[in-house]
């Protein structure tokens, strides 16, 4: 496979309860208006970010059932995550982990990070 800018994040699967964020600028505003302030940044260590992958969720735990007559088509089953990809979110960076990729920098963040979310769609 060809690695292109269009499917360069595809070879990435996020686990679990967590989100890929891409940090924004920190001067950035969004559309709608809101604005980190630098203040904020530095003493409450917020960042704000798209969403650019999100994984499937926590995982629900299935009862042990050791009946012969069912088959063996158990799937694991998730609680999905209220993060969706093109989210903005504004999380606290001790409890991300910063990557490189492709010299692009990213937060792997739990979505127990996460402060808010700010969808374009209606909610």
């Amino acid at each position: 496979m060809h690695i292109t800018p269009d499917n360069r994040l595809k070879k990435l699967i996020v686990i679990g309860d967590r989100l890929l964020i891409k940090p924004t600028k920190p001067d950035e505003r969004t559309a709608s208006g809101l604005y980190l302030p630098p203040g904020v940044q530095e003493k409450e260590k917020v960042q704000q970010g798209y969403v650019i992958k999100a994984g499937p969720g926590y995982v629900i735990p299935m009862p042990m059932e050791d009946e012969a007559w069912k088959g063996e088509e158990e799937k694991v089953k998730y609680v999905p995550l209220q993060a969706k990809e093109g989210d903005l979110a504004i999380f606290l960076v001790s409890g991300a982990t910063e990557v490189m990729y492709e010299n692009e920098k990213y937060f792997i963040v739990p979505q127990g990070a996460i402060l808010m979310l700010e969808r374009e769609e209606e909610l």
